[in-house]
């Protein structure tokens, strides 16, 4: 089932680009990445899907449930992605419970064809659907904190943390995804380290760590890119079920206006790292919805108050003709 699964998939002439963000290790700010890339990619124009393939913890299945919500209780729409999520199977057996899992992937994956990107958020932590996930990703994004700590994710050092000796075992296992991939749709995984909450003062340490990913980037096959710093309205926003690239009240713009041009910045650079800088009506898109009010109180239908929660807006868009394709062509 599984074989025949992915061959099916990576077989379809037109389908979307699938984005996986990938790490074995809690805290690198996968779904914080996974959140504010969806709207980034929707403020371009294109058409999103989500599948949450972490679903013991479920954060980005929560985060659009927030986002949900708040969409009905704002005065403008909320741009959404269609979301799915996968939950661990209950059958008894190995075999049973990988089968049943690959065909309930392979029916969301169908349902979200007719769009231009699949985000996926996978588990911190090794099981099948993470396998599956990373085999899937035309575009694997790991995030990783810039310390010694978070760069053991990806190899391993001597004592002194000077010396590479050698991959870790999530390097290991992606490299395995990636010959397992080729195997199967004949294509390779584009893999970029995103170095996520860098400190906004250089330190020896930063520095250093700069240097090993560097070091280890033509060994192992990645591309290393900026992330997003640490930033605690991310967390804020987080109930909300919004980010930084949504409009807000007048009251929270003049406030998180630094942060919320910082992030802007953080996500365009990593659109770019991508490609999108190369589609030029995605950056049209990107500059023309960015470039709006902070506020939603001009858009208002009639004068009112703001709502002291952040809320946002969305362009009117034909689907058919307005979202410059991103389909992956086979």
């Amino acid at each position: 089932m599984t074989t025949r699964f992915l061959k099916e998939w990576f077989a379809k002439p037109i389908r979307p680009r699938v984005i996986t963000l990938g790490n074995q290790k809690g805290g690198s700010g996968k779904t914080t990445t996974a959140m504010h890339l969806m709207v980034g990619l929707m403020n371009c124009g294109y058409g999103v899907g989500s599948i949450d393939l972490d679903a013991k913890q479920g954060t980005l299945t929560h985060f659009i449930e927030n986002r949900r919500r708040q969409a009905r209780l704002s005065a403008m729409p909320i741009d959404m992605p269609e979301h799915g999520q996968i939950e661990s199977s209950l059958e008894a057996t190995v075999a049973d419970a990988e089968e049943d899992e690959a065909s309930r992937l392979a029916e969301t994956l169908n349902s979200l064809q007719h769009l231009d990107y699949i985000v996926i958020d996978t588990p911190g932590h090794d099981n099948f659907l993470a396998r599956l996930g990373h085999i899937l990703a035309d575009t694997l994004i790991t995030p990783m904190n810039d310390s010694f700590l978070d760069l053991d994710v990806l190899v391993r050092l001597d004592n002194d943390g000077q010396r590479i000796t050698g991959p870790s075992s999530y390097s290991v296992a992606v490299l395995e995804r990636w010959g397992l991939r080729m195997l199967v749709s004949g294509t390779p995984i584009d893999w970029l380290v995103i170095r996520n909450r860098l400190a906004h003062l250089d330190n020896r340490n930063n520095r250093k760590v700069e240097e090993l990913l560097k070091q280890l980037a033509p060994r192992l096959g990645y591309r290393i890119s900026q992330g997003f710093g640490e930033r605690v309205v991310y967390r804020e926003l987080f109930p909300l079920g919004l980010t930084l690239l949504d409009p807000m009240s007048d009251d929270a713009a003049g406030r998180l206006s630094k942060s919320r041009g910082a992030a802007r910045d953080e996500v365009w650079s990593l659109l770019t790292a991508i490609g999108l800088s190369e589609q030029p009506q995605a950056s049209e898109t990107w500059n023309k919805k960015m470039g709006l009010s902070l506020s939603i109180s001009r858009y208002a239908k009639q004068p009112q108050e703001a709502p002291e929660s952040a809320e946002a807006e969305q362009q009117d868009r034909d689907p058919k003709t307005a979202t410059p394709s991103s389909h992956i062509a086979t």
